[in-house]
């Protein structure tokens, strides 16, 4: 009888301890839905890739480093590129240039959450790549403010604006 009851009440504590786990998860899932919908403008029924807003949520303020692609650094290319492979499970090409040139071209008006976004600074060529969120946001690695969302009606990029598409 003993026995019986230490099981129960071990199995009474591993079934609430997995309750607790969902109930966290779905505070985080929550908590991330009203956050982007406020940031990108939009409903919260819109913020639906949880997946990709949690990531963006960890990365987010992640300083630049030329080359780099993990947390303590990333460049433009190597966030879209670590992005792609955890969010979407997808290996893509590592610098822009070469992204660039994979892509199916969208018009601007067309861009769907995680088509890629090219921009001409400097006056070089697709020498800045993002990835379309929702509303005319972007997520991308900048030179001065790390990991962040901008908007593509930002003057400055509205102007180094060239193309966006898909994989």
């Amino acid at each position: 009888m003993k026995n019986i009851c230490s099981f129960i009440l071990i199995a009474i504590i591993i079934t609430s301890c997995g309750g607790n786990k969902k109930v966290v998860s779905s505070k985080k899932n929550s908590y991330i839905i009203n956050k982007y919908a406020s940031i990108l403008k939009t409903s919260k029924s819109e913020i639906k890739n949880i997946k990709l807003y949690s990531f963006i949520d960890n990365w987010s303020g992640t300083k630049y480093k030329y080359g780099g692609m993990s947390k303590s650094g990333v460049d433009c290319s190597g966030f879209c590129n670590v992005l792609y492979n955890k969010v979407y499970g997808k290996t893509i090409k590592r610098t822009t240039k070469d992204l660039a040139k994979q892509i199916n071209k969208v018009s601007k008006n067309n861009l769907k959450e995680g088509n890629l976004v090219f921009f001409n600074i400097s006056k070089k060529k697709n020498s800045h790549v993002g990835i379309y969120l929702k509303n005319r946001r972007f997520v991308h690695a900048s030179t001065s403010k790390g990991v962040i969302i901008s908007s593509l009606d930002n003057p400055y990029y509205k102007k180094a604006y060239n193309k966006g598409g898909k994989l």
